[in-house]
Parts: C-alpha cells; structure tokens; sequence
C-alpha cells in the first residue's frame, strides 16, 4: 500500500473510460488537487495525453494527472500499487497485467520483491517468466509458487518459469530496469522432485521430445511437464509428437493427468494402446490456397486456447462432412 491522499489532493482509480473503479478492481491512478503541474515543458503531445479534464470537478478547468500507476483501493480507503499500466501484455488471446501477478507473488511471506515478464524462447512459444528476491535469500520450490498463485490468480497468469534474484537490477529512477533481466534458467532445486535419467529407450526418446519444445538441457523420466514449463500448447505438441513417432494414440488428457516421462512410457507399452498401434488413420493432405490461410490466421488471432481449440475442431468436422468420413 501506498497510503492515502493528502489534504487538498484526491486519488482516483479510473479505467480506460474515465470511470471510477469499484474496491479491489485494479486500475490507473489519476491525481487531482492544487499541487499539480500545468503540465509537460515545451512538450504540449504529453500534456494533452497525461492532463485530462477533472470529471469529479467542481471548477472550471480541472485537470487530472495520468500517474500511469496500477493501483487499486482497499477497504480501508488505502492505495495498493501493483506495477505500470504499460506493462500490460496479451498472452494466448488474454490480456494480462503482469503488475497484478507480481503484486500477488510479493504477498507470499518468503518472497520480498518480485518482477514478471514475457519470454519467448522462440517466435511463438511464449511464457510467463517471474523473477523473485526471497526474505531469506534461499532458493524457492517453484511448484510451491505455482500453487499459491493458483489460489489468487487463473491458470493462465500463473508463470512457468521462476528464477531467484540476490536483488532486483534498478535503472537510475529506482524502479526494476526489466531490460537487464537474466534470461530464465530451469533451477534443478526449484522443482519438486529429483532427477532421474531414462530407463530404456523408449523413454530416453520422449526425454528428448520433451527438451526439444520446452527448449531445456534435460529432462528426468519423473519432472512435472509443466513445472519444466509446459503449458496446454505445447502439452498438445507433445503429445502430437509422440503419436506420430511412436504410431500410436495417446489421449492429452493422460499427460495432464500424469504429467511425465515414466507415465507416458507406460501408456505407450500398455496393452490396450499396443493393441490399437498401427490403427491410426492417415490425413490426406488438402492444400489450401494463401487467402484461406490468411483467413485462419485472422481466425486465431486473439483467441483463448480453448477457443482455438474449439476452432480446429470445428474446421475438423466441416473437413470431415466434405469428405464424407465420419471426423471422430
């Protein structure tokens, strides 16, 4: 919290429209009273972006000033400041305000700063990554992290990669200069469980798939795919991968279910899927022209996983109903 107003001053938690905010409902904070500047020198584009006309005023022509400060109001009438407006970012068709994870992943009582940004690894892969200083100087569990932002925020906010700070790099103003971050690093020690190397090929070939798309140095037959930093996307890629190579039919569900390497192993040389191997039907192929390509990428665009999911199959059946084979 960053306290209350002073005499003469008001603070306003506004949303894009200029309107109030209810309690706890994140917003940009706005300032008005008699200490505000007339604006930016020699710099009348700012003033006009950054001073709005007061609509809680009395007086004729009061301004208010666009801090560009997440904040919202508590309770109590205090200001809790959860980072800057323009660090909003979309993420798989939502958008995110990376202050609001941060500010959640600082209440934990063993974290004293934090700072959360977009990694992408490479174009089109995208992750959450959060960077921590704890109260102790220790490193942290990063399942541990994981579910107690789950309890506050949707899956989809929850960062998939945790790397811990000695402190946080400032620029010259103070504040956490993200540009000199480190790049994210998998911390053996952050993750719930030991190491364990393959066992016999087959799951000495799915280790390697799954280091592949999480773009990591190794992977042990009991990690948690998505403590490695797996996600529904990539779950999917994987599974799809595996499919292919292995000639058999996995259900993606079984990998949220049992997220591993051992699990996956056994489903592949159980006899019910060994029964089915072989049985997986081949898709022609149909070429399709740029105009129906672009028209699916606008499609995509913006879109939820779910969405997208239900998209691809949705194109499925049509595809199917024009072929006149069943699409189950």
């Amino acid at each position: 919290p960053i306290g209350k107003p002073i005499p003469n001053f008001q603070l306003y938690v506004l949303d894009a429209h200029w309107q109030l905010l209810p309690i706890g409902i994140p917003g940009e904070l706005c300032v008005g009273g008699v200490g505000l500047a007339r604006g930016y020198l020699n710099r009348p584009d700012l003033t006009a972006n950054a001073f709005i006309p007061n609509p809680f005023g009395d007086q004729p022509g009061e301004r208010l000033y666009r801090t560009g400060d997440l904040v919202r109001c508590l309770p109590d009438g205090n200001i809790q400041s959860l980072g800057r407006i323009d660090h909003q970012i979309k993420f798989r068709g939502f958008r995110i305000e990376l202050g609001e994870i941060e500010a959640v992943l600082t209440s934990h009582p063993l974290v004293r700063d934090a700072a959360v940004v977009l990694h992408e690894p490479e174009p089109g892969n995208q992750r959450l990554a959060a960077y921590y200083v704890s109260a102790g100087g220790e490193e942290l569990n990063s399942a541990e992290l994981k579910d107690f932002l789950r309890k506050q925020l949707p899956e989809y906010m929850v960062p998939s990669l945790f790397t811990r700070l000695d402190q946080m790099p400032l620029s010259p103003s103070g504040k956490v200069d993200r540009k000199a971050l480190p790049k994210p690093e998998l911390v053996r020690d952050a993750l719930s469980g030991t190491f364990v190397a393959p066992r016999n090929e087959i799951e000495e070939r799915l280790t390697q798939i799954a280091a592949e798309l999480l773009h990591i140095d190794r992977v042990g037959v009991f990690d948690n795919f998505f403590e490695l930093g797996g996600h529904s996307l990539l779950a999917t890629r994987f599974i799809a991968t595996v499919s292919d190579e292995f000639g058999v039919e996995i259900p993606l569900r079984r990998l949220f279910e049992t997220p591993t390497v051992a699990s996956i192993a056994e489903i592949i040389l159980s006899p019910e899927v060994q029964a089915k191997k072989g049985e997986i039907p081949q898709i022609e192929r149909q070429e399709r022209g740029e105009q129906d390509l672009d028209a699916l990428l606008q499609q995509l665009d913006g879109l939820s996983d779910e969405e997208v999911r239900e998209l691809l199959k949705t194109q499925k059946n049509n595809d199917g109903n024009k072929n006149g084979t069943s699409s189950s």
